[in-house]
């Protein structure tokens, strides 16, 4: 299936807050770049009735943006080649297949990203890896909640987690984390599904990590509350910092108190406890 890239013209904070609001559509894909972002989706059934929706969004900070139609291994090929190797601190490093190994990290990770998101390079994902540094995962039962390309459900397998559902309601996410959980040699732990909350049938997680933006996060408290065990913990980011107080009042309500956090530019990212 094709795609659709937008590019909105904009600075970079401007391009961060986009990146939040327009979340909440089904973009699957967010490019941040020195003056415009990109954003891509797969082509709509009705591309004027989203476009519009697109229009609602920014329209408030009178930006302008563009729409091209993309083929998808075009696009594919793109984003593959624009993919360079990260590190966590020496905690945990991000590389393709085509990369050279890394050394001096803990945990390697091989992610060919496709078209799914999460690579380590976003303020949100890096945010989680690093809180998760300090967490023991050795036996734990985990939840990886919008899983992306599977990196944190992979990096939990590493760390030890003896099992990790990870669910995406994306198709090229799902088969993306299992591709990447095999090329990890860790397709015995990651267990992926396809679907929504609705699809996990799971409960009783030790940890739960929820990479995903403000609304999906707060319509899912309830049932985060529910999966997870008591004294467990929950990992949260694709938080605006400036949602802060709107988002850990609604946690608090469903019984999570905030451990700690991190920032990054105008990202949050928060450790709960249930």
């Amino acid at each position: 299936m094709n795609y659709l890239q937008y590019t909105f013209p904009a600075a970079a904070d401007l391009q961060e807050i986009l990146v939040a609001l327009l979340g909440e559509l089904s973009f699957e894909i967010f490019e941040e770049g020195p003056e415009a972002l990109q954003a891509f989706v797969q082509m709509p059934t009705d591309v004027g009735a989203f476009s519009g929706e697109v229009e609602e969004i920014v329209a408030p900070f009178q930006v302008e943006f563009t729409v091209l139609e993309i083929p998808y291994q075009n696009w594919n090929s793109i984003w593959e080649s624009n993919f360079q190797p990260i590190t966590v601190g020496d905690f945990c490093g991000v590389r393709a297949d085509f990369h050279a190994p890394m050394v001096g990290v803990q945990h390697e990770i091989i992610i060919n990203p496709k078209m799914a998101f999460g690579t380590g390079h976003h303020e949100t994902t890096h945010m989680v890896m690093q809180l998760m540094e300090d967490i023991d995962f050795k036996g734990k039962y985990v939840f990886d909640f919008g899983c992306g390309t599977g990196i944190l459900a992979i990096l939990a397998a590493k760390q030890g987690a003896s099992h990790i559902d990870a669910v995406d309601i994306e198709p090229p996410s799902f088969e993306n984390t299992l591709e990447n959980a095999k090329i990890n040699q860790v397709s015995t732990a990651v267990h992926a599904l396809l679907g929504d909350l609705s699809v996990v049938e799971g409960s009783g997680y030790d940890i739960i990590l929820a990479n995903i933006n403000r609304g999906v996060i707060l319509d899912a408290f309830p049932t985060l509350q529910q999966k997870l065990k008591q004294g467990g913990i929950l990992l949260i980011s694709g938080i605006l910092k400036t949602d802060r107080e709107l988002v850990l009042a609604e946690a608090s309500q469903h019984g999570f108190s905030p451990v700690n956090s991190l920032e990054k530019g105008n990202w949050l990212a928060v450790r709960l406890q249930h």
